[in-house]
């Protein structure tokens, strides 16, 4: 529900507004606007009719938000969330290049990629340090060797980080060590994780599960947003349909859709999309030219010695054909 006060309306009527939800244990929250306030209420779970909050003084209209999930909605929040990453702006308008290998495999193949990357155009560097893969003798990342090879990359090179957490014991650790914590598509739906994560007042890169609804997207980041952070990216990353001729199928219905429905930037993922190299290119001009707010693409140095997802990664050579490719976009 939302409830819209007259332009004219005092501070002592907001506060008296807040003060009724609060006795009814529902959870107000104050929406300064330009010209007046809006106040959008959470965690009602019977329909509360008009009659009993028009009448309060300084109301002007009550709006029943029609989708399961408020906060990501558009009818909670209409402006466009910006999150922000040291100097990086995610949502102003400028797609972000995020790019890096899947796995980071030693100092010199992170950082060499890191360098590379930066030279053409990357903003943030992707790298995975917790691999979690189908099979239990995978390549598994190299863990928390891994995160201080992050660390000693973002001093070197300049660039914030993003990287996935799997387990609620490293939340402490990534909230102080993390630029942008990634909630991988096998976590979309791990509520405990997404839970403890919205506690904490920190970037976040959301992907879909591939076998998420829209909705259950969204709901998704509801949970991220009922808590005390806003900072959240959605990331689309291609869903399992019956096609099997690629990794996944590249969903860019969801992210023209996604751009109507929330108010959060929503970033493209065609490495996982496509599970192959030699179409990251097409896939990434597609995703920019529906609105997306940004790619994460996968860069190796020699994709053939990769540890891990080798035939979706692009060598220097294709990145560099890539970032020349988008500058229609940039």
């Amino acid at each position: 529900m939302l409830v819209v006060m007259h332009k004219d309306a005092s501070e002592k009527q907001i506060q008296n507004v807040l003060a009724h939800f609060r006795n009814l244990k529902l959870k107000p929250e104050k929406l300064p606007g330009s010209q007046r306030v809006t106040i959008g209420i959470t965690g009602n779970d019977r329909y509360i009719p008009n009659d009993e909050v028009s009448r309060l003084p300084g109301i002007v209209e009550v709006i029943h938000v029609t989708h399961k999930y408020k906060k990501v909605s558009r009818e909670f929040y209409a402006k466009d969330t910006k999150v922000r990453v040291g100097d990086v702006v995610f949502g102003n308008g400028k797609p972000v290049m995020i790019a890096g290998p899947c796995s980071v495999e030693s100092e010199k193949q992170f950082i060499k990629t890191a360098k590379f990357v930066k030279k053409l155009g990357a903003e943030v560097v992707r790298g995975g340090i917790f691999k979690p893969r189908t099979s239990p003798y995978s390549f598994q990342g190299l863990g928390y060797k891994g995160l201080q090879i992050l660390k000693k990359m973002r001093d070197e090179v300049g660039l914030p980080f993003c990287v996935e957490i799997l387990s609620v014991d490293d939340i402490e650790l990534f909230a102080h060590e993390v630029d942008i914590i990634q909630i991988g598509a096998r976590s979309m739906q791990n509520f405990d994780l997404l839970k403890r994560l919205a506690e904490i007042n920190k970037p976040m890169l959301l992907k879909r599960g591939p076998w998420a609804t829209v909705e259950e997207f969204l709901l998704a980041a509801e949970y991220l947003l009922s808590g005390s952070n806003n900072q959240v990216i959605l990331c689309e990353r291609g869903i399992k349909t019956f096609e099997s001729s690629t990794r996944n199928t590249l969903d860019l219905n969801s992210v023209a859709l996604i751009k109507k429905l929330t108010h959060l930037p929503i970033i493209v993922d065609p490495s996982h999309a496509a599970g192959n190299h030699e179409i990251v290119g097409p896939l990434s001009r597609a995703a920019l030219a529906v609105g997306a707010d940004g790619l994460l693409v996968e860069v190796h140095p020699n994709p053939l010695k990769a540890l891990s997802d080798q035939k979706q990664q692009l060598d220097f050579k294709e990145f560099e054909h890539l970032m020349k490719s988008l500058q229609i976009f940039m």
